[in-house]
């Protein structure tokens, strides 16, 4: 027994050899491919890249190296920067499947939310797309309109009676997060958590959708290291997995735990309330009007589906709320939805509106503008429906023009599943002074899409490109910005992606957005408080007031919009 152990150790000291070997020694096929100096023999050039400001580092990228460049990641690991359009079309709609997720984002994902969209791949993946998009159709968003007019109502009572004696000091950002979610709440799973008022006390559900991911980014090695291994493996059976989690003396693991407890059976009650819902709406044979929430629709559109495209219950489930790999979660599939649509528009949909009510504040002409149109329009209709509000120009223009300079998440990574080639729309220049026009990229290799670089890039939006100009919407795009093809799917945008895991809420985040912003801006003028806002980049962007704690807040001074 003593000699296996041995040989065991052997050959995995073998194989560390070999990779560290193979990563410091040997050339590497993207050493060719201009890059910056890599900082750190143990990190690469992740701080620079995913530290809390780094803004200017993704512009200098993008202004010294181009459309693609070579970073590295930890260890020395080769990595690929690019926002080159062509090469984007092939990550993200002709090779996407070439170019998927890499497993440290499958496997945090699969633990958090289950088999949800978030978390599978191939075939699985496409079988709950086409489930879903359905239900995120326009036709379904008509009828939540009034629903999110609704909620919003609430928000604009509290700055009501907060701006009753003038200006107050308001945290724009924890009542827009809180607003966020109850819109997501009503008419995404036909349920309340939060009444909007300021004696509420917050409902642990809520408390543990927001630690969750605070919580997580303090387990940064375990997910990186220890994770993607019981993902890739299937180490152990779910009850095992809790077992050994509570055994840990990791803290922080034990409070994923408890708040996956917490959601985990909250989420059991939504989910068997939406089911009567869909039940007694078969029986009067009503399947959309009386019931305007997303999950009810899902639960619908899968009972009516085929077998081959039915959706089994767990995966359902999984879109509630996050699993932290609960000892009775079943790894099937109709479980596992709507925990990825609460996560996935909260913070993305709160923070773009928070982005663009700072930036009206520091441009108070704009805002000045965006409020004569709002009540322009209310003379016509106090309540707009959905097309009614599509069709304001400069609010539609407010809100592309910030979530193209400003969209809540800058870089996306990819992984290569195998040895690929990545065409270019243009040749750049290598290190030994060759122009080539395409990149070899080895299996394994992880590739950072910027978004934000695509939506920036002088030679396709002008020498303003980084400049936050509301009227470029209200003309034609330059011809370039066409004639890229750029493979969003809003706007030539790359702020929802495209291809087959594009947003797939990006119609309900506008509309939430615009909702919130007719309702406030034509009650409320918004001015900059006298603390400086910072702007954190990683993940998505969030205000803070202290680069060291990082705490997402948004003071703004509120008070009543003038007559």
């Amino acid at each position: 027994m003593s000699i296996t152990i041995l040989q065991l150790l052997c050959l995995l000291a073998a194989f560390v050899v070999w990779r560290l070997v193979r990563r410091f020694v040997l050339s590497h096929p993207l050493d060719n491919i201009p890059g910056p100096a890599c900082q750190s023999l143990l990190t690469g050039n992740v701080n620079q890249l995913f530290c809390s400001d780094s803004w200017d580092f993704h512009r200098s990228l993008a202004e010294t190296y181009g459309r693609v460049c070579r970073v590295f990641g930890p260890f020395k690991e080769r990595q690929i920067y690019v926002h080159d359009p062509k090469a984007l079309h092939h990550i993200f709609v002709k090779d996407q499947y070439v170019f998927d997720e890499g497993i440290f984002f499958l496997a945090g994902n699969k633990a958090m939310f289950g088999d949800g969209l978030l978390s599978t791949l191939g075939h699985h993946h496409k079988k709950q797309r086409k489930m879903l998009n359905p239900v995120f159709s326009t036709a379904n968003m008509r009828t939540m309109t009034s629903q999110f007019f609704n909620i919003s109502y609430k928000l604009r009572d509290v700055f009501v009676r907060k701006t009753a004696n003038g200006t107050q000091e308001i945290d724009v950002m924890g009542w827009m997060t809180r607003t966020a979610l109850e819109i997501i709440s009503q008419s995404g799973l036909g349920t309340s958590f939060d009444p909007i008022s300021e004696d509420h006390i917050e409902h642990p559900y809520i408390t543990s959708i927001k630690l969750l991911f605070p919580v997580a980014r303090t387990l940064m090695a375990f997910r990186m290291y220890v994770m993607p291994i019981v993902y890739k493996y299937k180490l152990g059976t779910p009850r095992i997995q809790r077992l050994l989690v509570s055994l840990t003396p990791i803290k922080a693991l034990h409070k994923l735990r408890d708040m996956s407890d917490v959601m985990h059976n909250t989420s059991l009650e939504v989910f068997n309330n939406a089911k009567q819902k869909a039940m007694i709406g078969e029986e009067i044979g009503d399947s959309k009007a009386n019931h305007k929430d997303l999950l009810t629709i899902l639960m619908q559109e899968n009972a009516k589906a085929s077998d081959e495209d039915k959706l089994p219950d767990s995966e359902v489930l999984a879109q509630i709320s996050s699993v932290f790999i609960h000892p009775h979660a079943s790894r099937d599939s109709v479980d596992d939805m709507f925990r990825t649509f609460m996560f996935a528009g909260m913070d993305t949909t709160s923070s773009a509106v928070c982005r663009i009510i700072w930036l009206l504040a520091t441009h108070q002409d704009v805002q000045d503008k965006l409020r004569a149109e709002i009540r322009e329009a209310k003379r016509n209709y106090e309540e707009p429906d959905y097309d009614q509000l599509s069709g304001l120009p400069y609010l539609d223009a407010v809100c592309r023009e910030s979530l193209r300079l400003y969209g809540p998440v800058s870089t996306i990574a990819r992984e290569a599943r195998e040895d690929a080639v990545l065409p270019l729309s243009k040749p750049i220049k290598t290190v030994d002074g060759q122009f080539v026009q395409e990149i070899h990229v080895p299996k394994g290799t992880v590739v950072l899409a910027s978004l934000r670089a695509s939506n920036t890039t002088p030679e396709l939006w002008g020498p303003d490109s980084y400049e936050w100009k509301p009227e470029r919407w209200l003309s034609p795009l330059p011809e370039k910005v066409i004639e890229a093809h750029i493979p969003g799917v809003y706007s030539h945008l790359m702020t929802f992606i495209g291809g087959g895991r594009a947003c797939i809420g990006f119609k309900f985040a506008e509309m939430e957005m615009k909702v919130l912003l007719y309702i406030l801006i034509d009650q409320f003028k918004f001015s900059l408080p006298k603390q400086e806002i910072f702007w954190t980049m990683p993940g998505v962007a969030s205000p803070c007031l202290d680069h060291t704690k990082l705490r997402p807040e948004m003071p703004m001074l509120v008070s009543r919009a003038p007559n």
